[in-house]
């Protein structure tokens, strides 16, 4: 049974094999073949040299999000960090609950510049503004673990109230 895989899989090679042998013993003193022109080897040099007289084309532009790297945020990019939060959560105690509320009060404050920054004005975003600067009061400026575990429920209430607002918004962030 062993010798009979062997032989099936090493077939299609032996006949591949028999085909380049058969092409490759073929030879012709007139150049590749009497249906292919030869190609003078002068002619191939000269069309080389012209070809590096050529200027190079210059790279494909790549996709500019934000023209200016010193303009603030955009919303609706520091919108898709506060996002990309959602689906998370922590006990806390938790080796990750640390870093995740971390996260959740840092996305936040981008947020937060960001809608302060935006053409549109603070007014514009007067209710999520209000809501970070809540959250703000009662952390008390303290971002040590302890104090966000203590504060999580407001940390993570506060994420979700602006993930729904900002879905009342798409204009926002789209």
């Amino acid at each position: 049974m062993l010798i009979r895989t062997g032989l099936r899989a090493a077939m299609p090679a032996v006949v591949l094999g028999a085909f380049l042998v058969g092409c490759g013993a073929a030879t012709t003193t007139d150049g590749p073949g009497g249906d292919v022109p030869q190609v003078d080897p002068s002619a191939a040099v000269e069309a080389a040299d012209k070809a590096s007289l050529m200027p190079t084309p210059s790279p494909t532009p790549t996709l500019v999000i934000q023209e200016d790297p010193d303009a603030p945020e955009l919303v609706r990019d520091a919108f898709a960090g506060l996002q990309a939060t959602l689906d998370d959560n922590c006990t806390p105690g938790d080796g990750n609950c640390a870093y995740f509320l971390g996260r959740v009060d840092d996305e936040l404050n981008r947020l937060d510049e960001a809608m302060k920054a935006d053409k549109k004005g603070p007014a514009h975003f007067k209710e999520p503004i209000a809501w970070i600067g809540t959250l703000r009061t009662t952390l008390g400026g303290d971002v040590s673990t302890p104090n966000l575990e203590k504060h999580r429920t407001e940390l993570i209430g506060t994420r979700d109230r602006i993930n729904t607002w900002m879905q009342d918004h798409p204009e926002d962030y789209r």
